[in-house]
């Protein structure tokens, strides 16, 4: 993990160039960024969906819970009473838990090759996949003697029924994706392309211009730099260097802003940098730093982006503290939680239950906790 140096910006304009950061300048070496051919569209579905993105924890425990609630239900029809009921209900789980793990297994296992055909074919691999597995859990109690007369034909459509019904949960999963990100893109614009934010952005840049044109140059790319991601057809997901990166842009335009009022630490883990993320994740949670931290404090604030490695897990971490007037009296007005809320959203759409996400008030810092795996 590399350790980075507290980042203070000059107050006066010409030595402002001196503090973007240097992973903002590598990515400038290579010209400046060009703006997009023609205006990105609103985000839209994938042609095909992915039926098959059963690997994740929660896919597997939704699944298997919703099979034990119809075994549960269904063995009430039949038993006379709480005991005969327990006993029936474990004696079908001993065909039905087997069977659901096997389908979960085998369509997790050929998942990609499956993604790449039509949608169709997909759903019809998966109920034929769900029909063998209804068989196999069937056998399962014919060979331990659980029943004498095994309902095969039953089994079988029993199992392809709860196969179409954990398809079309992932095809109403991925639809959902779609409003959420473009609800989310249309607030990242909003906040991105604020009056005084870009108001004050060009009073710098004019600034600049007259002592320093090359600097202006810089902090004119990394406006537009901004611009760009913003406009872009956002990916399903981006990689966590490339959040960083993004983060790095904005920050070097707000340090030519409040100067030594806005002080950034980094602490980044190399290591870290390939864990996805749902794109313009990062910089809204840097932006709030900077707009209840460092805005209402005469004296600045104090502003940490960490990144760690954990095994198969990555934990990012933004942390600033906050201005004494929001534990005083009379606290500043605060904001209404809809960016971490839209954060902790689109986190469970690309993760599931495999994302962790904390935010709150620790001491006279606030501070943001991301958890998420790396692959």
């Amino acid at each position: 993990m590399r350790e980075a140096p507290i980042l203070s910006t000059p107050s006066r304009p010409e030595e402002a160039g001196a503090a973007v950061p240097a992973a903002a300048r590598a990515a400038r070496a290579s010209g400046p960024s060009r703006a997009p051919d023609k205006p990105a569209d609103l985000p839209r579905l994938p042609p095909r969906a992915h039926l098959f993105d059963l690997c994740q924890i929660g896919v597997v425990l939704r699944t298997v819970l919703l099979v034990e609630a119809v075994v549960a239900v269904a063995t009430l029809y039949v038993a006379a009473d709480l005991g005969s009921w327990l006993l029936l209900a474990a004696t079908v789980t001993g065909g039905a838990l087997p069977a659901t793990l096997l389908w979960l297994v085998t369509a997790c296992a050929s998942g990609r090759r499956l993604a790449r055909r039509p949608l169709r074919l997909q759903y019809l691999s998966g109920t034929l996949l769900g029909l063998g597995a209804g068989l196999y859990g069937c056998a399962l109690l014919r060979w331990a003697g659980v029943v004498a007369d095994p309902p095969w034909l039953a089994s079988a459509l029993t199992g392809a029924l709860f196969a179409a019904v954990v398809m079309v949960e992932r095809t109403l999963r991925a639809s959902g994706r779609t409003p959420a990100a473009t609800t989310a893109r249309l607030e990242e614009l909003q906040q991105r392309i604020r009056p005084h934010f870009l108001f004050n952005t060009l009073n710098s840049a004019i600034a600049l211009v007259r002592h320093e044109p090359a600097k202006a140059e810089t902090l004119l790319e990394d406006l537009s730099e901004l611009f760009r991601s913003a406009l872009a057809d956002p990916d399903e997901a981006v990689t966590l260097a490339d959040e960083i990166a993004l983060a790095e842009r904005y920050l070097a335009i707000e340090q030519v802003r409040f100067g030594g009022r806005l002080r950034v630490r980094w602490s980044l883990d190399p290591a870290a940098g390939e864990a996805r993320l749902p794109k313009l994740l990062l910089q809204p949670l840097v932006e709030n730093a900077v707009k209840h931290g460092v805005e209402p404090s005469p004296k600045g604030a104090r502003l940490r982006i960490r990144t760690e490695r954990r095994g198969s897990r990555v934990v990012i971490e933004v942390v600033n503290t906050l201005p004494p007037l929001l534990w005083a009296d009379e606290p500043l007005p605060r904001g209404h939680g809809i960016a971490l809320a839209n954060v902790r959203d689109r986190l469970r759409l690309l993760h599931d239950m495999q994302a962790g996400f904390r935010a709150g008030v620790e001491g006279d810092s606030y501070r943001v906790r991301i958890d998420i795996p790396v692959a």
